[in-house]
């Protein structure tokens, strides 16, 4: 039940499997009611729906109803749980994963929901996680190189196949007839939001982490466009237009028919969107720079802000506000995490496993994470390379590929698992070391997503790193942090906040959970690092 009075703000999460929403009290950032959405159709990889249309490798689509349906279902279920009335609500924050993009007609109709296009999967959501455009990233990286472009310094020197030129590339390069057809290439997040108020823009987070563009230069120049490919000069004029606006500043607020269909009234202000791992950053509670956040989920990325501008090879993107105004933001990345350790429980753990955790009551990560437990860091000799998922960071490269050394007939799934588990915190530490040597000092490092959960993984974490690991308070910072955009949306006049500062200190509580490194530990890994770093090099050149 509802205070008196009381404004609340939403944050929409749109994940890679699912929406999530939550309704948060204004004054202190109490978490009201929560709800999810799994999308319909998940992860496309298969074959597109409804038809016999199969996909090639390293494809990754969504249908972009899924997106619909998500917030017109989570939003009134928010509403009705925490029993209050939508003329309190003041404010929508929206996340989405990115680099996630879809084309569209001019009003915004997505093409596949056309019939002449459906079959067609360039006319799909190509989701972030879509990796069949490394050719275009090739072509535009060596030509970028070639021509000194100087968009490429904002990127460590690389540019990845998941951001949206190499795709919108490869729909030239493979469908002209939805290239032609195609009037809006468009982050996801920002389609939502066009959606919701009727009004086109670009969140200048996804434009300048995925867009390449810059607050100095705009977007990368037509004559680099036409050298790529004849007939490409305008692809960017022609098909990514809107006002480019950051995180909290207010698009504007919801149509008349989707206030009615949500229960809220037309006064709700929605900001521009934002990157789902970049909401994070508010949403664990920091403001200021030289802190590391990490999110962590199917993939993990890493974001740090700093006073000024350093450039070096490594890192994922630098842009200026782009994670919080005043400051530059820098974004690393792991293409695959958790996904790692999902591929794993699949496909490489035995029979046997299965009856144990089945006769004792436990999920199958539940038994892994015990047995592993039990084991020493260094104790089987193995180690692995993060890339099952190609490396974001720091070598931007998808076709790279995982490795495991060191196995012997006495190998148990829980000691190859833990390998796969250090794996991932290496690759963390090299990025760590990536910054430091490029930029400034990290001084502290927080932690959010549903891999946090995992204590074993977390001690893990803090030991490679050497450094204490704070885990957000929050069980969903990156909803909340979305939330928090919400509330700069509406504004002080509104019931919300002009400063981000001022809400975030208002709406966000202390860390949960502080996993401080064992030395021993730390030193043990000292020693293993080294073999990772060796493995990183050599394989890294392929």
């Amino acid at each position: 039940m509802s205070v008196p009075n009381t404004k609340y703000v939403i944050g929409l999460d749109y994940g890679t499997e699912s929406c999530r929403a939550l309704l948060v009290d204004v004054t202190n950032g109490a978490e009201i009611a929560a709800a999810v959405y799994p999308y319909r159709h998940g992860v496309i990889t298969g074959v597109l729906p409804e038809t016999e249309v199969e996909l090639k490798k390293d494809w990754a689509l969504q249908d972009p109803a899924d997106y619909l349906e998500g917030f017109k279902t989570v939003i009134p279920q928010l509403l009705q749980k925490a029993e209050i009335s939508g003329e309190s609500v003041i404010g929508i924050g929206i996340d989405f994963t990115a680099c996630t993009v879809l084309p569209t007609l001019a009003d915004g109709t997505p093409l596949c929901f056309l019939e002449r296009y459906r079959k067609n999967p360039h006319a799909w959501v190509k989701l972030w996680k879509h990796h069949a455009a490394q050719p275009e990233a090739d072509q535009i990286n060596q030509l970028a190189m070639e021509r000194h472009e100087p968009f490429l310094a904002y990127y460590g020197g690389k540019i990845s196949s998941e951001w949206a030129l190499p795709k919108l590339l490869q729909i030239f390069n493979e469908a002209p007839e939805i290239y032609k057809a195609t009037a809006r290439f468009i982050e996801a997040g920002d389609w939502i939001v066009w959606q919701m108020t009727g009004q086109e823009s670009r969140n200048a987070c996804a434009a300048g982490y995925k867009g390449l563009w810059t607050h100095e230069n705009g977007y990368p120049g037509s004559e680099f466009l036409a050298a790529l490919k004849p007939g490409f000069k305008a692809a960017i004029t022609d098909t990514m237009q809107g006002p480019i606006i950051a995180p909290g500043r207010k698009v504007g607020t919801l149509t008349r028919k989707v206030a009615k269909e949500l229960g809220l009234t037309t006064e709700v202000a929605v900001s521009a969107a934002t990157i789902d791992a970049h909401a994070g950053v508010p949403g664990c509670g920091v403001g200021s720079p030289g802190k590391m956040v990490m999110i962590m989920g199917t993939s993990s990325c890493q974001m740090v802000m700093t006073k000024r501008a350093h450039f070096f090879n490594g890192f994922a993107g630098i842009v200026k506000d782009g994670i919080l105004p005043g400051y530059y933001g820098y974004e690393y990345g792991q293409s695959a995490v958790g996904d790692i350790f999902a591929w794993f429980i699949e496909n490489a753990v035995p029979y046997q496993y299965y009856r144990e955790a089945e006769s004792r009551g436990l999920g199958l990560y539940a038994l892994l994470e015990e047995k592993a437990a039990g084991l020493m860091p260094g104790e089987n000799d193995l180690v692995a390379l993060d890339w099952q998922n190609g490396n974001r960071s720091i070598l931007m490269n998808a076709n790279l590929r995982g490795v495991v050394i060191g196995y012997s007939l006495r190998t148990k799934p829980e000691a190859i698992y833990r390998a796969l588990i250090e794996a991932t915190a290496f690759g963390t530490r090299k990025i760590v070391e990536t910054h430091e040597n490029g930029a400034e000092p990290i001084d502290e490092f927080f932690a959010c997503g549903g891999l946090t959960k995992n204590h074993m993984l977390m001690q893990i974490y803090a030991d490679v790193l050497g450094r204490p690991v704070k885990i957000a308070s929050s069980a969903q910072p990156v909803a909340l942090g979305a939330a928090i955009f919400g509330a700069l949306a509406a504004g002080n006049a509104a019931g919300g906040y002009d400063n981000s500062m001022e809400a975030v200190q208002k709406m966000i509580q202390p860390a949960a959970r502080i996993f401080t490194p064992n030395e021993r530990n730390h030193h043990i890994y000292q020693n293993v690092y080294q073999h990772y770093l060796k493995l990183h090099d050599y394989f890294g050149v392929l």
